[in-house]
């Protein structure tokens, strides 16, 4: 078709004819909300690097998943600081552990909000690693048994669903296994499956406590230059038992969530991680950008290229929005 016959402004005209042609859909239905839990009692301490989001005690984690899931976002993501750290993140695993505490406390006071757990050693351990120390490079196998633990651990405290991060090989594999031989075989594992190792994830770092004491954590995590390597951690993790698979950072990489999304039949999650979120917030804040628009312009471009659940910090704020 070409001008004049087609004239693709006929259909732009106003905002109800932009509704009804409108390709990609956004909703709370996709998204969420991921939440920083701290030991004491109301605790709710502001996140420098990221305006808007805090680290809070479970009384506080408690009462914004009822806040969040009062506005329809249908699941958490939690993270975990907790009050000691060591070389073997005993905290991650632990019964009282901060994560624990704070599952039971949302399935306590909001049972029908989906709880999904983050399954990873860097906030817990001393040295700020995913993963145990063996004469100083990150262990693989060493820690595929704590990673299984944790995941158990916090499954036991209620989880509804459990998101393993560290980007160890086999590490889904362990997990659905000891799920299993637990009759947990009904619980989902959210695979960090395409995890690169990102600028972006800095001012997380700063929330979640998690910066390595030294080194990086480019042996591991995946390099920002690659697509294939991608499909294949993606296949692997599928192979192994994930339920859903994600691709992180997400505005980056929107290539390698369109690709995911054409190559993978299941739900495909990205992360539209604390860099992306920060810098939308600092640019807002300077009068650079129209921070409602700009949000909406971001999350619009990670479904449009395939992702069906958006992990977000936006999530409260873009609800919020469609309430007005």
């Amino acid at each position: 078709m070409q001008f004049p016959e087609y004239r693709g402004r006929r259909l732009r005209k106003n905002e109800n004819l932009r509704r009804l042609v409108r390709e990609t859909k956004l909703s709370v239905d996709h998204l969420v909300y991921p939440l920083f839990a701290v030991p004491g009692k109301s605790v709710k301490k502001p996140i420098n690097s990221m305006p808007g989001q805090f680290q809070m005690s479970v009384d506080y984690i408690a009462k914004e998943a009822r806040e969040a899931f009062d506005l329809g976002i249908p699941a958490i993501l939690l993270f975990g600081l907790p009050s000691k750290k060591d070389e073997q993140a005993s905290g991650a695993f632990a019964k009282e552990g901060i994560v624990q505490q704070a599952v039971r406390r949302v399935k306590n006071e909001v049972p029908d909000m989906v709880v999904i757990t983050d399954v990873c050693l860097c906030e817990y351990t001393s040295h700020g690693h995913c993963g145990i120390i063996e004469k100083g490079q990150v262990h693989n196998d060493m820690t595929l048994d704590v990673l299984a633990e944790t995941a158990l651990s916090q499954v036991k405290a209620g989880a509804d669903m459990v998101a393993p991060s560290a980007m160890m090989d086999g590490q889904i594999a362990a997990i659905r296994e000891v799920l299993d031989e637990n009759a947990l075989d009904d619980i989902p594992i959210m695979a960090y499956s395409a995890k690169y190792a990102s600028a972006f994830y800095g001012p997380f770092r700063e929330a979640a406590d998690s910066a390595p004491q030294f080194g990086d954590r480019k042996a591991y995590q995946m390099d920002p230059a690659n697509a294939d390597e991608a499909i294949r951690e993606i296949s692997l993790d599928v192979s192994e038992g994930a339920d859903i698979i994600m691709v992180k950072p997400a505005l980056p990489y929107l290539d390698v969530i369109c690709r995911a999304k054409q190559e993978f039949d299941l739900p495909l999650a990205a992360y539209n991680v604390s860099g992306e979120y920060a810098m939308i917030k600092a640019a807002a804040q300077l009068g650079w950008l129209d921070e409602e628009k700009t949000m909406l312009e971001s999350l619009t471009a990670i479904r449009r290229a395939g992702a069906d659940i958006i992990i977000t910090y936006w999530a409260k704020q873009f609800a919020q929005l469609l309430k007005k």
